[in-house]
């Protein structure tokens, strides 16, 4: 937020400019001076957020600016050399709106890729509350465009004279911002062109989501021959029902369960045989990382082998069980989409003809549930994908069920905490009301089952002064890697697997990666044997041993977690690198 009011001074300095200057304001040439100043704004605004040193920050406002200079310089008709430069300005309109949304850090990987798995009601959601950001981006970009296509309709050109005097002053400006560069490089010894200097660190993930992108769209092909060879140790004449449910943007914090002082979980608090961790932690902030690993055996430590490996649904399938997949989000053609339609029955209640103008809570999973249920299979496993707490969280919960008032407004401002919150802590109610019905639907049936829950990451509401806010961003805070995870064993389970519940109990509060646990603790509980599963990353088993943590980088790079950091912010070095003072 310090820097979003910095920008706003600058915008009504601006117009104050506009308004009282505008005879000088027509002149041609400061056109051109206006243009260049658009175009090098974002590089002047990361050199105040980023944790860059100061030779880094001369190279990244000298060397862009030199390069801008010269391109500006080479043609009289300046109005069409700024439209060519179009696809800069776009990026620099998307870097000031995310450094209004997470404060720091370039458009990373994630942030491309979030365009294309994310469904279009969860954009206009979060449109809808960058007002103020998106009012300055367009005060900013829009005249600037308007002037330079007036420019070329009236045929307004620079003057050769002009030119002559601002190609030496441009070739000067190049040959400083490479020297820069130079110097930089044997100073700076983590520096690279690739993490640290705007836009070249941009264009370069843009074109990492591109290969991404390109390898997501071949998965089925380079995934066809996956096998887990899984075989199911439990003895086959009992009925069996196991369930895996992965939330949405929920963070530990918030979990009365977990020591929160507001009572937001009182169905679950009542419930007998479940367990709730309270030191686990996700390897990832994004949805498109994050529950691919708890579907899998992959981890931050190997994530691009996810192109060559299928979900655990596929291992409960070969050692014989039916399979269901449900999911109250929409089908974005990720990895989630292709891990669930490896079940024999899927679906995405989004996608539903009846659905799609009406909000869907998660309880309406429950049928889907309950059906499955009444098929009689003696092997069922079921995978849930919730929306949980996902932003516009009033939208996660019916209105009669608001605990927590005032629920409104909730515009991303952090003047709106106490509302953000009380709508936030009611999503996470609502989730424990789902979860309990879940958990009573499978404890009627008096049999073998077992659920496993873990939400995907958390989310940042405002919660200290570095005003963070929604996840996803490309330098992770504590609140959106702490997160639920839960264990539920019916009665039947554990007096039939009594080391199961003696382990969970042994393990509640040691450090848990949800990533990782996740996966291996399924195939546990469900008694499925396959040359993936590791026992030392099963909670359920006395073998189970804590590692240190680690999260997933934008470009796919396992790096230490530091709670202490994470939840204070004190850390410097690359913003890529997430390299930590410590």
């Amino acid at each position: 937020m310090r820097i979003f009011n910095l920008i706003m001074k600058f915008a009504e300095e601006l117009g104050r400019i506009l308004v009282g200057g505008w005879r000088h304001i027509i002149r041609t040439e400061t056109f051109f001076y206006f243009f260049l100043f658009i175009l090098i704004f974002p590089n002047m605004i990361l050199c105040y957020t980023e944790p860059l040193s100061l030779m880094s920050k001369v190279c990244n406002v000298l060397l862009p600016f030199g390069v801008y200079y010269v391109v500006m310089t080479c043609s009289r008709n300046f109005g069409k050399t700024f439209w060519i430069l179009l696809p800069f300005l776009f990026l620099g309109a998307f870097q000031i709106v995310l450094l209004f949304l997470f404060g720091q850090s370039v458009i990373a990987v994630d942030m491309f890729l979030n365009l294309v798995t994310t469904n279009s009601g969860e954009v206009m959601e979060l449109l809808d509350n960058l007002t103020p950001a998106i009012a300055f981006v367009i005060l900013l970009y829009v005249p600037a465009l308007i002037f330079a296509t007036v420019s070329i309709i009236k045929k307004r050109k620079l003057s050769a004279v002009f030119l002559s005097r601002q190609r030496p002053r441009a070739l000067l400006a190049l040959l400083m911002g490479i020297l820069a560069l130079g110097i930089t490089y044997p100073v700076e010894k983590n520096y690279k062109m690739t993490t640290d200097l705007y836009p070249v660190n941009v264009c370069y993930n843009v074109l990492l989501a591109f290969q991404r992108d390109a390898k997501t769209h071949n998965y089925y092909r380079t995934s066809h021959d996956f096998t887990y060879r899984a075989k199911a140790s439990h003895p086959s004449k009992e009925c069996e029902v196991y369930v895996m449910v992965i939330g949405e943007t929920a963070r530990s914090q918030n979990w009365s369960l977990n020591g929160y002082t507001r009572p937001t979980n009182p169905e679950l608090g009542k419930v007998r045989g479940l367990t709730s961790f309270t030191q686990a932690y996700t390897e990832s902030n994004t949805t498109h990382k994050s529950v691919p690993m708890l579907l899998s055996p992959i981890t931050a430590h190997d994530f691009d082998s996810i192109y060559y490996r299928k979900s655990i649904i596929t291992a409960f399938k070969e050692a014989g069980f039916r399979t269901a997949f449900f999911s109250n989000q929409s089908y974005n053609n990720s990895f989630i989409d292709f891990f669930g339609k490896e079940a024999d029955t899927w679906c995405f209640l989004k996608e539903q003809p009846d659905n799609t103008d009406r909000i869907v809570y998660d309880c309406e999973l429950l049928e889907l549930v309950s059906r499955e249920l009444e098929c009689g299979d003696r092997k069922l496993f079921i995978v849930l994908h919730t929306y949980g707490s996902h932003f516009n969280y009033r939208e996660r919960y019916p209105a009669g069920m608001a605990f927590f008032k005032p629920d409104a407004p909730i515009d991303a401002n952090a003047g709106n905490r106490n509302p953000l919150l009380n709508a936030y802590d009611n999503a996470i109610r609502y989730t424990d009301y789902f979860l309990a019905r879940l958990i009573g639907l499978l404890d009627e049936a008096d049999i073998h089952t077992a659920l496993l829950y873990a939400s995907d990451h958390g989310e940042d509401i405002y919660d200290d002064d570095r005003h963070f806010f929604l996840h996803a961003s490309p330098i992770p805070s504590g609140y959106q890697l702490h997160v639920p995870f839960l264990v539920w064993m019916s009665d039947k389970y554990q007096h039939s697997f009594p080391a199961a519940l003696k382990a969970v109990q042994a393990n509640q509060t040691k450090h848990v990666s949800s990533s990782t646990s996740f996966f291996h603790t399924m195939l546990e509980l469900g008694g499925i044997q396959t040359a993936y599963f590791k026992d030392s990353l099963s909670v359920t088993s006395p073998l189970y041993r804590e590692s240190p943590g680690v999260y997933l980088n934008d470009h796919n790079k396992p790096c230490p977690q530091d709670k202490e950091l994470f939840f204070t912010g004190k850390y410097t070095g690359s913003s890529q690198e997430m390299q930590f003072k410590r």
